[in-house]
């Protein structure tokens, strides 16, 4: 039926393209105030909500103004971020369009699916995500129609049935007739690759512990400062008047910025992949990426070329052999070319002969093994000698001097008897001993799966020097020791997923490179699922990253920009964690100490809202890369934080101390307080950001910046008085002084820790 069937011209296509445009339905425009107001109804928005109000009964006015003005801040600024998010995904989705096989003025070409119009003739296979509504005129396939219907079994579609846009075809192939595109479809979208979700999945978990950490220390020191104002004999009225002070505590504990922070993060190193030839379509690949320490991968197309040459044919038929070559052309995919049908054609050109054509076509399937046509008179099978073998008994007495395991080996069958057998062999790419060697120097466990033989495989294993045991899978077992592994042969597309569950289990972070539709399930379950550049569309939807080059050297940048998001973040955490702690216990035990908060409730605001500001920009320092697989260890990260603010307190309750007994006022105090916790806060930035010493290392254009205007804000409302009460240049040098004092003692205690970090 399909030689009756004929495509448009280019020309009819470019006259329909301009009628009805391309084939996309524009994604409906970023909502600002919508986010705006969705980031007032939250967690930490309550938080700050509930201390407004707290404020406006107290009649602290101007304290409600700040923190009103926080709170919008972090509105805004989270919408902000969302929306820098999603411009940066928005870009790279369209480098993800889909590519389609069409018939334009009577020959097969590749077009980019968007544009596709009504009355193109495609070619659509297993593994293809529609996209555009379609009318199967020849053969036969199965569709997932769950994004349309929300059912999840497969839809069997005969000729003249409808297929609908956004539907995965799950088996089978055939020839279809383009019937709607963009919003006349069904769907009323394209197909979009990219999952559009700004929010890393560590996120809210990191979040969750950092809030618990900081919000026990503050219910403990709040607890003190209210039992110690009874012992020192305090009142009601006395308790009532501490409440704006106990609430910025807390106020000062939320992470405001850290959603942005880690948005802003991770957004910049998936438009730096961008840049390197890797698509991000979910940001959570990046970050976990860091904590990856086994990669499973696929040999062909990842180790070896994507282009795979005939080493070897041996005729076992009667036939000529020029004319048992041709028919063997006939059996190979014209419309879908994968990298055995080229090698098959090409060495058929070689012998200076020329592809014959097929007057029936059946395409290659994983559950059939082999590829199937009619021409010249004669059934034609082209595929797996296991499979082919069971088709012709005879065949396993005819292949003894046979060298299996000298490549892949494809078996054709002519009218069910054994014609013949192609050897094939791929070639290791030139970067893949050397990228593999760079995983490995990288804690990454590198294991080669392959469907090939075990022998094939360990040769294979052997030249990019994989050490280690490359075994079957049938000798796999739960016993197996996987840390000896260097690969696993005769692996079938359905036992990928097994692997990467399997490995999960033992512990392991695993990544996992893929490119059929049988691999699609285990590119979703592994952390870091890895589409490669030839992959199908499904596979390119189900995993994080998609490669546009091919071979190794991508994946080692994938794990630098999940090491360099770590850094910051863990940076953040720390800084975060630290300043809090700083802020709460010199406040808490200078009212212990010295019967007075040590520091003005205005300047408590401000110094908060300063803060969120400079580690916001933390997103896009620059950062050292690791050499060993990362993991989100709170607790430890807790106690280094508290260690680094305990510090600081001791030094700044020293200050007040001296300060107090030499004759300075409260109010000076409580500014000189203000200065010297700003400028820690900028301190401890420097020194958590770097595993050397703060002053032999420097931080981004950004945060260098912003960290300047934190300081040079915070000398103008010293020196004026805004705010706060108003100090002198000697008092504001004397805080310099003993800040950067303070930061190079502790630095040099805290960098034999840090290195070990």
């Amino acid at each position: 039926m399909s030689a009756k069937i004929s495509g448009l011209s280019q020309a009819e296509a470019e006259k329909l393209l301009t009628k009805n445009g391309l084939n996309e339905v524009p994604e409906p425009q970023f909502n600002f105030f919508k986010e705006f107001l969705s980031k007032l109804w939250n967690l930490s928005a309550w938080i700050l909500e509930a201390a407004l109000l707290l404020e406006c009964i107290l009649g602290k006015w101007i304290q409600s103004l700040f923190v009103l003005l926080m709170l919008l801040f972090a509105a805004w600024n989270g919408a902000s971020k969302k929306k820098q998010s999603r411009r940066v995904l928005n870009n790279i989705s369209h480098k993800l369009t889909p590519t389609v096989s069409v018939e334009r003025d009577g020959k097969w070409q590749n077009i980019d699916s968007k544009y596709l119009v009504p009355g193109d003739l495609i070619s659509v296979q297993a593994g293809d995500v529609l996209a555009a509504d379609l009318r199967l005129v020849d053969g036969q396939i199965s569709t997932d129609e769950s994004s349309i219907t929300g059912e999840a079994k497969t839809v069997r579609k005969n000729p003249q049935d409808p297929v609908y846009a956004g539907t995965t075809v799950t088996e089978g192939s055939g020839l279809a007739l383009v019937t709607a595109t963009g919003s006349n479809s069904r769907s009323g979208k394209t197909i979009n690759l990219i999952n559009n979700s700004a929010a890393p999945g560590h996120l809210q978990q990191l979040l969750t512990k950092i809030i618990y950490y900081l919000c026990v220390l503050d219910g403990v020191l709040t607890l003190v400062i209210i039992i110690a104002s009874f012992f020192k004999g305090g009142d009601l009225k006395n308790l009532i008047n501490m409440l704006p002070f106990l609430a910025m505590m807390f106020i000062a504990s939320i992470p405001v910025a850290m959603p942005s922070t880690f948005a802003l993060s991770n957004s910049f190193e998936a438009t730096r992949l961008s840049k390197e030839g890797v698509l991000t379509s979910d940001l959570t690949g990046i970050q976990d990426a860091a904590n990856l320490n086994l990669l499973l991968l696929d040999k062909t197309g990842t180790i070896t070329e994507n282009k795979t040459a005939v080493a070897s044919w041996t005729n076992f038929s009667k036939l000529d052999n020029k004319q048992v070559l041709g028919l063997a052309s006939a059996a190979t995919d014209q419309r879908n070319q994968k990298i055995i049908d080229s090698a098959i054609d090409d060495y058929v050109k070689s012998q200076g002969l020329s592809v014959q054509s097929a007057s029936d076509f059946t395409p290659f399937t994983s559950a059939t093994g082999y590829s199937m046509a009619t021409a010249a008179g004669h059934n034609i099978k082209l595929g797996s000698f296991k499979q082919l073998s069971l088709i012709d008994p005879s065949a396993s007495a005819k292949v003894k001097e046979i060298d299996f395991g000298a490549g892949r080996s494809v078996a054709l069958l002519i009218d069910d008897k054994l014609a013949g057998v192609f050897i094939l062999q791929d070639q290791v790419r030139p970067d893949s001993k050397e990228a593999l060697a760079e995983l490995k120097k990288r804690g990454v466990l590198p294991i080669m799966l392959t469907g090939d033989n075990q022998k094939t495989a360990a040769a294979v294993a052997k030249e990019v020097d994989l050490r280690g045991q490359v075994i079957s899978i049938h000798d796999f077992s739960d016993e197996t020791d996987t840390s000896k592994l260097a690969g696993i042969a005769d692996v079938l597309p359905e036992d990928k997923l097994r692997m990467v569950k399997f490995f999960q289990q033992q512990g392991y972070i695993v990544g996992m490179t893929g490119d059929g539709v049988n691999d699609s399930p285990a590119l979703k379950q592994a952390e870091v699922g890895i589409a490669v550049s030839n992959a199908a569309d499904v596979a390119k939807r189900s995993g994080k990253m998609v490669l546009l080059t091919d071979g190794l050297s991508s994946i080692v940048k994938i794990l630098d920009a999940g090491h360099r998001v770590y850094q910051r973040m863990t940076t953040w955490s720390l800084t975060k964690l630290a300043r809090t702690a700083q802020l709460t216990m010199i406040l808490t035990f200078g009212y212990l100490f010295f019967d007075y908060i040590p520091m003005a409730l205005n300047a408590m605001v401000i110094y908060t809202i300063m803060n969120n500001m400079v580690t916001m920009m933390i997103g896009t320092d620059r950062a050292q890369i690791t050499y060993k697989p990362e993991n989100w260890n709170m607790a430890k990260l807790a106690k280094i934080a508290f260690s680094l603010a305990s510090g600081w307190t001791i030094i700044g309750i020293a200050a007040i101390a001296y300060l107090n007994t030499h004759g300075w006022s409260h109010g000076t105090i409580s500014t000189m307080v203000y200065v010297f916790l700003v400028l820690s806060a900028m301190f401890i930035i420097l020194i958590t950001r770097t595993k050397r010493y703060f002053w032999q290392d420097y931080p981004s254009k950004a945060v260098a910046l912003t960290q300047l205007g934190d300081i040079i804000l915070t000398v103008i409302l010293a020196l004026c008085g805004i705010a706060m009460t108003q100090i002198n240049w000697t008092n504001l040098g004397i805080t310099f002084v003993v800040a950067l004092l303070a930061a190079i003692v502790i630095d040099l205690f805290y960098q034999p820790i840090m290195k070990n970090r």
